[in-house]
């Protein structure tokens, strides 16, 4: 019999009263691509990070190949073979393709780096596995996808053999997904081994031989993906039936009530707008959200999607023209914006959603602290009985809401941001990324909230990187490439092939001719 890659035998880790593995035995057989679905707070990247070295386990055993794997650490880790691929890269913008992948390794001539065989041996790696890149080129000038392929070399570099990849297509488009599963099967014909963890259950479904489930750090499930299912998989991860989103047919076939109202919530004009190295981030964005719609914004990371929800909240100086309920916004500081009926669910929930260092309750009223407060002294009674009605709303766990919110999982702490937004009864709410790296049961969750809040008259902008949600839950989709819209799908029209091909540049089919009404 074929000695495992990998092994972990009763693998348990704490972090102070929380249990974030238990007990954990996972068998990775050589060859095969095998996939760690859960909640978030299950326990995945703890094990994972285990697996690589990175954490240090309570208790248990590391065996790569037969071996255990004595004192682990990153560097012992990656000795045996084993690399790990973060979901955040961790890249060198400046530096080229090739310097990042050589670091720490580097082929020299003397004490300098050799960079035409650094550049040579790149190439050949790349040549091997079937990632296609210029060795040569800037990190800072390639897309999401090809810096993907960037860290995934990085480690084939340092002979992994066996590859964990954490969340590999949160900011992927349709085109840059397939390419990449094309790239782990190459991996695994060459005989290398990955292990990759992932909320969307149709990728494991369509690439994964095995798949592995943890449920609040313990292994629920370990089955072959032949004979289990997408609907079994997500009863699984949350202990009952949940709606898998752009599955089944969702809002697509749902009778809209109230439907939209012809009166714009929220208006942009001949928006331009900067990015962080001085160049065109938005060109001459227009655009218009009626009350009771969600228009959703599609596109790769890096098009213009994070200046255009910020120009509009306030956040980035822009020119053209932003109007709320009809009235121009473009004087008004983010928190003004705010009072008037605006509302921010922004893509990066720990820098511009939250103060880690406050609780779930103090958390939930930020911007709104007049409300909760009397002759300058806060209400505690009343943020507390907030908090409450908010976190059994939004299931947060643990649902206490003194707890501070650093020690939430990343999935709970996106609820306490959306539910603070959402209670505000907004006039228009801008939703940046609302369910990036959270479960299928917030998902769920947060998906209810902005329908509610679009059912009470709310306009809503909507940008996601996971089509399956923007196809589930918008009226309308734009996509947005370098910066500009490339094109308009209504409801029904839209297909992940259509979307997908708009979003890497490529042209959209023509329309069939429509019907006299």
């Amino acid at each position: 019999m074929t000695v495992p890659a990998l092994e972990l035998r009763g693998i348990s880790k704490r972090f102070g009263a929380v249990a974030a593995n238990r007990s954990v035995n996972l068998t990775v057989q050589q060859g095969e691509i095998h996939a760690v679905v859960g909640e978030n707070g299950a326990g995945k990247s703890t094990l994972l990070q285990i697996a690589a070295g990175i954490q240090s386990a309570d208790a248990g055993e590391i065996i790569i190949r037969g071996e255990r794997l004595i004192r682990p650490t990153a560097a012992r880790a990656i000795a045996r073979g084993i690399g790990m691929v973060q979901q955040h890269f961790l890249l060198i913008p400046p530096f080229s393709v090739a310097e990042n992948v050589v670091l720490g390794a580097e082929p020299r001539r003397g004490p300098r780096l050799d960079r035409h065989q650094a550049e040579a041996e790149v190439k050949a790696l790349a040549d091997r596995f079937g990632l296609a890149i210029d060795p040569s080129r800037r990190v800072a000038d390639l897309s999401v996808g090809e810096q993907q392929r960037v860290e995934i070399l990085k480690v084939l570099y340092r002979n992994a053999e066996l590859l964990i990849l954490d969340e590999p297509t949160a900011v992927l488009a349709p085109v840059e997904v397939d390419d990449l599963f094309s790239v782990l099967r190459v991996l695994v014909a060459q005989g290398r081994t990955v292990i990759f963890v992932t909320h969307k259950l149709r990728e494991v479904m369509a690439v994964a031989d095995r798949v592995t489930v943890l449920r609040r750090g313990e292994v629920v499930a370990d089955a072959r993906t032949s004979e289990t299912s997408m609907d079994e998989l997500a009863r699984q991860m949350v202990g009952d039936a949940v709606r898998l989103p752009g599955v089944e047919p969702g809002l697509r076939e749902d009778a809209r009530v109230p439907p939209p109202s012809r009166d714009p919530a929220l208006e942009i004009d001949g928006l331009h707008v900067l990015g962080a190295h001085g160049r065109p981030a938005v060109r001459g964005v227009s655009l218009r959200i009626m009350h009771g719609e969600i228009t959703g914004i599609a596109g790769v990371q890096g098009n213009g999607q994070t200046e255009l929800v910020e120009a509009a909240a306030g956040l980035l100086p822009y020119s053209g023209s932003v109007r709320l309920d009809g009235h121009p916004i473009d004087t008004l500081a983010p928190g003004e914006r705010l009072a008037q009926g605006l509302a921010h669910i922004p893509e990066d929930r720990q820098q511009r959603g939250l103060v880690l260092e406050f609780s779930i309750a103090d958390n939930l009223i930020l911007g709104s602290q007049r409300r909760f407060s009397r002759a300058g002294r806060l209400l505690r009674h009343a943020i507390d009985l907030n908090a409450r009605r908010r976190v059994e709303d939004f299931d947060v766990r643990p649902p206490r809401p003194a707890t501070g919110v650093h020690a939430l999982s990343g999935g709970n702490q996106q609820k306490v941001v959306v539910a603070r937004e959402l209670s505000r009864r907004p006039k228009a709410i801008l939703a940046a990324q609302p369910t990036r790296g959270v479960d299928i049961g917030a998902m769920e969750i947060i998906h209810r909230g902005l329908r509610s809040a679009r059912d009470a008259g709310a306009g809503i902008l909507l940008v996601s990187a996971d089509l399956g949600e923007l196809l589930d839950l918008a009226d309308r989709i734009l996509v947005l490439y370098r910066g500009e819209v490339v094109g308009e799908f209504r409801r029904g029209e839209a297909t992940e092939a259509a979307i997908g091909t708009l979003m890497v540049g490529g042209r959209a089919a023509p329309h069939p001719p429509r019907a006299a009404d």
